[in-house]
């Protein structure tokens, strides 16, 4: 093996820790987008990007976390971060309309979609405002939505959509329920939102394989399992 291939190889290796927030250099300049952003994974992703000069944007439901959840930020990295909140309810798709349109007024540029927001294992059949089972119209079509609205920009910036997935898809059914979405006859919360999560990760396959035949490869479309976390994300509330 050459040199050179054995200079590539080790280029490759973390070390025994894995990747680190610290091998990530500055990110001024850049911006991005959070789902679900002021606890739990989002908020220290949050707190990640800020730390390296990154301009943040948090997309949640609930004004007062929000706001509560970037006082502590200026606490703890200064107040000179460049973090704001805007209001989206994923449960909510007029929600999601009106708050990309405010993104797309005040943005220049998108460096990064994260969408992390999630519901999960609600123990009764919900149904958002637009009749959509409460997990697959959170964790699914409120990011859906917000993906294709968000994708001009996204594109222009030569920017990713990050969609934060869950190895939970495998706990259900493992298919897409086509003849009854919303679990009308036999409702189950795991197995709802296993289908949820698997749509979400189909869709990142199929977005991946469209832009690879359209030839657009500047935005890159990835999905992510964050692993087991103490987050709020199953005592059923939108974060």
């Amino acid at each position: 093996m050459s040199d050179n291939k054995l200079h590539m190889n080790s280029d490759k290796k973390f070390g025994k820790k894995g990747w680190t927030p610290e091998r990530l250099g500055s990110l001024e300049g850049k911006t991005y987008l959070i789902t679900g952003a002021n606890s739990g994974t989002g908020f220290e992703a949050s707190k990640i990007l800020l730390s390296k000069g990154a301009q943040l944007v948090m997309l949640n439901r609930n004004p007062q976390k929000s706001t509560d959840s970037i006082s502590e930020l200026k606490r703890e990295l200064g107040e000179k971060i460049d973090v704001s909140f805007i209001r989206m309810d994923l449960a909510d798709l007029s929600s999601v309309r009106q708050a990309a349109e405010e993104i797309l007024e005040k943005l220049t540029r998108i460096d990064a979609l994260i969408c992390n927001a999630a519901i999960a294992q609600i123990p009764n059949q919900q149904i958002t405002v637009d009749g959509f089972e409460s997990q697959l119209g959170v964790n699914y079509y409120g990011h859906f939505l917000l993906q294709g609205l968000l994708f001009p920009l996204i594109e222009k910036s030569k920017g990713r959509i990050v969609t934060v997935g869950s190895e939970g898809y495998k706990w259900g059914i493992k298919t897409i329920k086509f003849d009854d979405m919303n679990w009308d006859k036999d409702y189950s919360g795991n197995n709802a939102y296993s289908q949820s999560k698997l749509a979400q990760i189909m869709s990142v396959y199929e977005l991946q394989d469209r832009l690879q035949k359209a030839g657009k490869s500047d935005v890159k479309v990835y999905a992510c399992h964050p692993g087991s976390s103490r987050t709020s994300l199953i005592k059923t509330v939108v974060v």
